[in-house]
């Protein structure tokens, strides 16, 4: 059983706008795989819920008139993973989410669900960032977009501003073309568990394949939020295409995250893998840009 004080249903965004300005304590549920985990737990009992899991406005991938590519906020990971557009253009952001939990979760958790938890082990959140990924909220003053490096703000806390509700993850054209990427999920299981550490690389590689054009790397649970380790990125770019560039990539993100003691690994651990898993991720990015090394 729920100990919920009310449940409400969104028939539109802007309905869903209006209920959370009404009801400001009230929390969004969508595929509610965390949510109502957390209420049986006892941890928000008597909450007040806003459902806005009827909304298919909010669901599938589109292309823009512009070439940005448009997620759905309630699109779910079971989707993005098969949806032809994220195939074509990002398909190591469905190989990322392709890594969430158990096929039960994949099809009911949403992208958005997984960004709005504002938690540093998403397994979308190293990929939507390291593609410069955009967040559009919808709210009483209409559309807002925000960056995602700027979505987070500190561990469990997201820039969703009063009234607001997120709608969908933006990739603009330019953050997809000719780039090619690789997630790794460092975890204590092959399955059904959080990640240690999400290490996610892509590249764009030069017409001939011997120079890295521009090279990203994000990070999951190396720092309170989802980070980008620049230091890398700038050593990799220009750089000729050979392990001797994979290696110097790797060591580089050390200058720029931040990774903690847990109960799940320690900091050395962290940063041991996260050296390991970016040399390896740059490695298959390159493969699959045509890259030989």
């Amino acid at each position: 059983m729920y100990d919920m004080k009310a449940l409400y249903q969104a028939t539109s965004v802007a309905d869903a706008v209006a209920l959370r300005l009404a009801h400001p304590e009230a929390q969004i549920i969508a595929g509610g795989s965390d949510v109502l985990v957390q209420m049986r737990e006892g941890k928000r009992a008597g909450a007040e819920l806003i459902s806005i899991y009827g909304l298919d406005e909010l669901r599938g991938v589109s292309l823009e008139a512009d070439g940005t590519l448009r997620i759905g906020s309630l699109t779910s990971f079971s989707h993005i993973t098969q949806d032809p557009l994220i195939q074509k253009y990002v398909n190591v952001l469905g190989d990322a989410v392709d890594q969430v939990g158990g096929p039960q979760i994949r099809n009911i958790g949403t992208i958005g669900g997984n960004t709005c938890n504002g938690v540093t082990s998403a397994d979308s959140a190293s990929t939507l960032l390291a593609y410069n990924a955009v967040v559009e909220m919808t709210g009483p003053e209409g559309r807002r977009l925000a960056p995602i490096r700027e979505f987070y703000i500190r561990a469990g806390q997201v820039d969703i501003r009063a009234g607001e509700l997120q709608t969908a993850i933006l990739i603009q054209k330019d953050d997809y073309t000719d780039t090619f990427g690789h997630y790794i999920k460092y975890a204590m299981r092959n399955a059904m568990d959080i990640a240690t550490l999400g290490t996610s690389v892509n590249v764009r590689l030069s017409a001939d394949k011997r120079t890295v054009e521009r090279a990203r790397v994000a990070f999951g649970v190396a720092g309170p939020v989802p980070m980008r380790a620049e230091s890398a990125e700038a050593v990799a770019a220009g750089g000729s295409v050979g392990m001797d560039l994979a290696e110097a990539f790797a060591q580089a993100v050390r200058e720029d995250i931040h990774p903690r003691d847990s109960w799940r690994a320690a900091k050395d651990f962290r940063m041991h893998i996260a050296v390991e898993s970016a040399k390896r991720a740059f490695v298959e990015a390159v493969r699959l840009a045509g890259g030989a090394l």
